[in-house]
Order: C-alpha cells, then structure tokens, then sequence
C-alpha cells in the first residue's frame, strides 16, 4: 500500500529488523508477529494481511515468489503465480 496512506495503531510496539541492504521487516515486539515488508527506496510497504481484523474486505490478485514456496504447498486457486 502506499506509505501516504498508512495509519500506525500502537507504532510503540513495532521493531524493525534490516534483513538485507534492500529491505526491512517489521514484527510486533510483543508476540513477534511479521507485520510488515519495507523496500528501501519505493514509496509502498507491505503488510501481513494476518495484520488486519476481520472483514478484510480484500481479495488475493497473484501469488508471488512460488519457485521458493514448500513443496506442501499447493496452490490450485487459479490466481496468477510469479515463480520470483
């Protein structure tokens, strides 16, 4: 989503960990859920859709990163998968 238009509750109990010169991920200091992806550079940030209370109201558009997903994992949904 874009930062412009992001609203923090409880922003006191976010850490941020710098995983690779590129990006920095956000977890709740509390009960250390991921919250957040941040790519340096780029005017967005993603966010752990486990993040938002129910009614999400959203829908999944494609799946990403599939070459690296478990071999558990089956995806027969019929959303469009980028293997990187």
């Amino acid at each position: 989503m874009p930062r412009s238009v992001l609203t923090l509750h409880g922003e006191d109990k976010l850490t941020w960990y710098q995983s690779s010169e590129k990006v920095r991920r956000g977890f709740c200091s509390v009960c250390g859920s991921a919250l957040f992806w941040d790519p340096a550079g780029h005017d967005f940030i993603a966010i752990g859709m486990g993040a938002f209370d129910k009614p999400t109201h959203t829908h999944l558009e494609k799946h990403i990163f599939t070459a690296d997903k478990g071999d558990y994992y089956d995806i027969a949904d019929g959303l469009p998968q980028n293997s990187q």
